[in-house]
Parts: structure tokens; C-alpha cells; sequence
């Protein structure tokens, strides 16, 4: 026994030595980005848990696509379709390339579909990124199982054991014609913010919506195209695990987007695969602003339906300019008092929030995670160093995970987030960048409380690794 107590001591003597020695290190290179970059290129990184497909594919292979299936070509507007349109100026890539055009074409198609030399002077950031995801998409449609691979792949390469990606909307011809009078009584409602009012209207769309085969199209999308995807492509394995979340486009009509939370939220309910919900889109657009609230009230009678299904939202993507002020004051707490969010993904506006102390408070008590993308906050909302609110999450104790968001469309990766992160905020140590990488495992929506104790497990055994060659060293 008491050799026993002494090999425990040892081996967590060496542990808090090995700690130490990368502590050490880390501080030493604070301001130096190539040293950064190779130290944590090496460290494991845990998950990635605020990720879109679409914007995270890089814009190489599909364009390659794209021109391989010789799609058409807007000249103006960089858009692809499989068809021509009857308007505009679209063209062959095969013409493009038989006129000595197409490399030409090829450098214009890159500075839209992402932000590849982007000169921050000619277009506003917000817009560029969000207009690409409608200019490449249809370079997507029947490619997702190369995206796919290739987001494991730089994920095993990059150190990122695990990823929770926001993959597509759910396919469904549910008819809502005879709907579409709920949407200005529900506006109404939500004017005077009536949430039982809101609440009867919603019973009676929901009740029409399972009748109307909603959990058909749920389980449709889980098993021909989810699953048949993940297990033909044996996307899980020793190294890698990918899990999936839905979700729904705020510029939709009431009635059109609650049919869709109410068909993502069955889906989430009914696969082990689909980890959770999400609602996307630019949080400052006319109709999510307007719609705001009503569509956390949506999310919450959602929640009252599938009680186990968990969702992330964005919210507080603003910043003072972006919107009004007032508008600034409210969208995190109504994501997390009213809509009852797991985690918030982005909560830029955190500072401009009503009572943001308590608001912190309560997201630390309730391990509330926040999800930061500094790369992404920078470029579309032009936030970053001390204007940042990272550090009111750190000092008020708020899970915090590190994620991309779009790295195809930014550009990035995980080790840029975290070269950001060192290098801007001195009073983020190691120790506290440790805690973020296994909170990504911790707040994840995996389902399988087994595969989340493997997950963490192997990044024990990770960081074992990365730190002992510091010791050694």
C-alpha cells in the first residue's frame, strides 16, 4: 500500500512538474506568433463546438468542384448555379477556360467566397461573409461527404479530437399556406411580449405540424442522409469523433421558421447523432431583429415539447454601430432567461447588456457556457483586444470554449484562435487555456456520457504527452 500512495505521488509530482515546465515556456513566447503557432499547433485542442459546415470547407475544393462539373459562373457577382438562369450574366467554366479567363475568374471567385485578400476598404466585412454562404452553396449539394473528410482530416492533423458542426437546414414540403395568418397574430403578440398568448398560438401550429408528417421528415434526414453519410464515411474513430447540430434561418416568416425548429428539434430528439439546435443568420437583419423575441419564446416551447434536446444560440453577435443601442441591451439575456439556452455562441455585446453582472453571474452559476471566435469577431464585427468581453467572462468564472466559426470562409483554424488568445490577453495562463480546451469536451451536447468519458480520457492522455516533452526538455 505505501508503495502504491508513492508511485500516485510521483506520478503526480511529474504531472505538476511537466504543468510547470510548459508553463514556463508558454510565458516565455507570449509575444512571439511563430512560436506560439508551433506550440499549439502540437497542443491537443479538444472540440470544436461552434462550427458550420458550410463556411468551414475552404473555398479550393469547391471551386474545383464547381468547375469540374462545369457549373455556371455569374461574372458580376461570383455567384455558381448548376442551371442558367434566364437573367444575368452567367457563363460555362468550360467557356471561361476555352476564352484563357478562367484564372482570372478564379482569383475573383476566391476574394468573395472568402476573405482571401480582402482590403477592408471596398465592401463592409459583415456583408462579404455573409453573402459567400449563398455564392458557393450550390457547389456544396452532393459534396458533403468530401467536406466532411476533409474537416476530419485537418481536425487529426491540427490536434482537434472532436467536433459538433451545424452540417444542413432538414429538407421538408410541409404546405403552410393556410398558415400564414398566424404570422402577423403572432407579431402582435410579440409586440406586447404576450407569452401565453404566443404560447396557445404556438400549441395550435405544432398540433397541425406533427399532422402533418413532421416526424417523418425528422427521421428522413437522420437516417438517409446523416447517418447513411457518418457511417459510410466511418467518420468516428480512435482519433476523431463528429457529432451534428440543426438549425433554423432567422429571416424566415414565424410560421415557416417554427416549422422548421419544430422538425430540427424532433430530429435532435430521435438521434444520437444530432447533439442539439441552433438558430443562425445575421442577428442584425430586419426581420431577426424584429422577430427576436418571439423566436425565443419558439425555442422555449420547444423545449417544453423535448425536454432532453439541448441548443446553443447565437446571440449578442452586435456591436455598438452594428444596431441601435437599446438594441444591445437585451438579446443574450432573452437567449438565456427566456429562450433557456445551453450555451451562447458569440456574446459580443456582453458589456452593453441590462444588469450584465448579474446576467454573468447567473451564466456562471448555471454553467452557462460561451462559445468565443476570435478570428470571426474581428473580421465581421470588428472586435477584438480590450473591446472584447472575454475577459468579464473569465473574471466572472463563465465556461468559456475557444471555436472557429467559419474557418473555410475566414481563412483559420483552431491554432490561430488560440495564438489570439495567448497573445492578446496576458492574464489568460496556460492552466486556464488547459481548462478551456477540456471545457470543449465538458460542454459539448454528446449524448453518450460513455463516448464524452472516452473523449476526455484520451485528452488526458494527450496532454500527458505535449507536456512531458517540456519536462523532458
Amino acid at each position: 500500500m505505501k508503495l502504491l500512495y508513492t508511485l500516485i505521488f510521483s506520478v503526480i509530482l511529474n504531472i505538476g512538474y511537466s504543468q510547470s515546465s510548459v508553463n514556463q515556456y508558454f510565458e516565455k513566447i507570449r509575444n512571439n506568433e511563430a512560436a506560439l503557432t508551433a506550440f499549439f499547433s502540437q497542443m491537443p485542442k479538444g472540440g470544436d463546438l461552434h462550427h458550420h459546415y458550410s463556411g468551414s470547407i475552404y473555398a479550393e475544393p469547391l471551386l474545383e468542384d464547381a468547375i469540374s462539373a462545369d457549373f455556371y459562373l455569374n461574372t458580376a457577382t461570383m455567384e455558381v448555379l448548376k442551371e442558367k438562369p434566364t437573367t444575368g450574366n452567367w457563363e460555362l467554366f468550360s467557356t471561361l477556360k476555352s476564352r484563357g479567363e478562367l484564372n482570372s475568374y478564379k482569383q475573383k471567385i476566391m476574394e468573395k467566397w472568402s476573405v482571401k485578400d480582402y482590403n477592408h476598404v471596398d465592401y463592409p466585412s459583415d456583408k462579404l461573409f455573409f453573402e459567400s454562404f449563398g455564392k458557393f452553396s450550390p457547389a456544396i449539394v452532393g459534396n458533403f461527404g468530401q467536406g466532411l473528410l476533409e474537416l476530419k482530416n485537418r481536425a487529426i492533423t491540427e490536434n482537434v479530437s472532436y467536433i459538433e458542426t451545424q452540417l444542413s437546414t432538414i429538407p421538408s414540403n410541409i404546405n403552410t399556406d393556410d398558415l400564414t395568418d398566424f404570422n402577423a397574430k403572432l407579431r402582435a403578440l410579440a409586440i406586447n411580449r404576450d407569452e401565453a398568448g404566443v404560447t396557445q398560438l404556438l400549441d395550435s401550429i405544432y398540433g397541425t405540424l406533427l399532422q402533418r408528417d413532421a416526424t417523418v421528415y425528422a427521421e428522413d434526414f437522420n437516417t438517409n442522409f446523416v447517418a447513411k453519410l457518418h457511417n459510410d464515411l466511418k467518420i468516428d474513430d480512435d482519433r476523431f469523433t463528429m457529432r451534428y447540430q440543426n438549425f433554423v434561418l432567422r429571416f424566415m416568416e414565424p410560421v415557416d421558421l417554427f416549422k422548421n425548429l419544430v422538425v430540427a428539434f424532433i430530429s435532435a430528439d430521435t438521434s444520437s447523432l444530432m447533439a442539439g439546435v441552433n438558430i443562425v443568420s445575421p442577428e442584425d437583419g430586419e426581420t431577426a431583429m424584429k422577430d427576436y423575441w418571439l423566436h425565443m419564446v419558439m425555442f422555449k416551447y420547444c423545449h417544453s415539447q423535448f425536454p432532453t434536446v439541448k441548443y446553443s444560440m447565437h446571440a449578442g453577435e452586435l456591436t455598438l454601430g452594428l444596431v441601435q443601442p437599446e438594441d444591445l441591451t437585451w438579446h443574450i439575456r432573452d437567449a438565456v432567461y427566456t429562450a433557456g439556452a445551453y450555451r451562447i455562441g458569440h456574446g459580443v455585446d456582453m458589456a452593453y447588456e441590462e444588469k450584465s453582472y448579474d446576467l454573468l453571474k447567473f451564466m456562471a452559476k448555471n454553467n452557462i457556457a460561451i462559445e468565443i471566435n476570435l478570428v470571426s469577431n474581428e473580421f465581421i464585427l470588428k472586435v477584438k483586444d480590450g473591446r472584447h468581453p472575454i475577459t468579464l467572462y473569465k473574471e466572472f468564472g463563465v465556461p468559456i470554449v475557444i471555436s472557429t466559426d467559419d474557418a473555410g470562409i475566414l481563412r483559420t483554424n483552431m491554432t490561430e484562435q488560440y495564438v489570439l488568445l495567448a497573445k492578446r490577453y496576458k492574464q489568460v495562463s496556460y492552466v486556464n487555456i488547459k481548462q478551456y480546451v477540456y471545457n470543449s469536451i465538458y460542454y459539448s451536447f454528446i449524448k453518450d456520457e460513455q463516448l464524452k468519458k472516452q473523449l476526455i480520457s484520451d485528452l488526458d492522455l494527450r496532454f500527458k504527452t505535449f507536456e512531458a516533452n517540456f519536462h523532458s526538455n
